[in-house]
């Protein structure tokens, strides 16, 4: 078979696909919009119970409120979980779409490069889940302190390590998203790809604690545990027996980002071979 002799497809029309891909569905802007409006609720609403319940509060709790408290009301767990599925779930998708409808066939037929098509879809889903945890967690911070300065225990936006928990929760969006990029790649199934996320990301750490050694270690492991590490501002009041670290946290999240990425390209290498 003669190969195409057409214009090479470059790595920013690659993009370019990829983006018109993902945004072509109805269902993206419904996405990211439902994701956001929950994960801002949860945190919310987690404020509103705080400002009310604050005249109730005995001292001890009122001298830890600032900033533990507040700052937990910013970024709740709930909402952390929320965004954690729906970004990896976007993520998974965008690949794993393509090969349940086997749209994947004409996408490596056009762009025989598979690592190339892999890495636009990378780009893609980082940017775009980078945007989503971005929106996400400025909306969140400055809702909640809002509402908690009607008591007067309402943070700033330059209080300190404040930029860190913002940082820390946005990008928590696109470390869940390649790794649910990187398990559609092995798994290739929607179904069973999203509840291995779920799994994996959410009900995992549930199932861990720091009483020991090895459970503690690999809870700061995961993504949720190094997320839980790095938006903690203030001495916590119970002693911690296997703390981890800032740097380290960020370090997981790295590796989750890297790895997962690393595993989606030898899959995809492997087991859809160039012709």
């Amino acid at each position: 078979m003669t190969a195409p002799t057409g214009p090479r497809a470059r790595f920013h029309h690659l993009i370019a696909a990829e983006w018109t891909k993902m945004w072509s569905l109805r269902s993206t802007p419904w996405a990211f919009t439902v994701s956001v409006l929950l994960v801002v609720a949860i945190n919310t609403n987690a404020a509103v119970a705080d400002y009310h319940n604050w005249p109730g509060y005995p001292e001890g709790i009122r001298q830890l409120f600032v900033p533990i408290w507040a700052m937990r009301d910013a970024f709740t767990i709930g909402g952390a979980m929320v965004l954690m599925l729906a970004a990896a779930s976007i993520g998974a998708l965008t690949l794993v779409g393509e090969y349940s409808t086997g749209q994947i066939r004409t996408t490596f037929a056009a762009v025989p490069a598979r690592r190339s098509v892999l890495a636009a879809k990378t780009v893609v889903v980082t940017a775009v889940t980078t945007a989503l945890g971005a929106v996400a967690a400025v909306i969140s911070f400055a809702v909640t302190q809002a509402i908690l300065s009607g008591h007067h225990v309402g943070l700033p936006f330059d209080y300190p390590g404040a930029a860190r928990v913002m940082v820390a929760s946005a990008l928590l969006a696109p470390v869940c998203a390649l790794v649910g990029l990187g398990l559609a790649a092995l798994i290739r199934h929607t179904a069973t790809t999203i509840v291995s996320l779920t799994l994996l990301l959410l009900v995992l750490p549930s199932l861990l604690n720091e009483g020991r050694y090895a459970t503690a270690s690999l809870l700061h492991a995961l993504p949720q545990g190094a997320w839980a590490e790095l938006v903690t501002v203030g001495d916590s009041p119970v002693p911690v027996a296997y703390p981890t670290t800032i740097a380290g946290s960020w370090l997981v999240y790295g590796l989750w980002a890297l790895v997962a990425v690393v595993i989606a390209a030898v899959a995809v290498h492997h087991r859809d071979p160039a012709p």
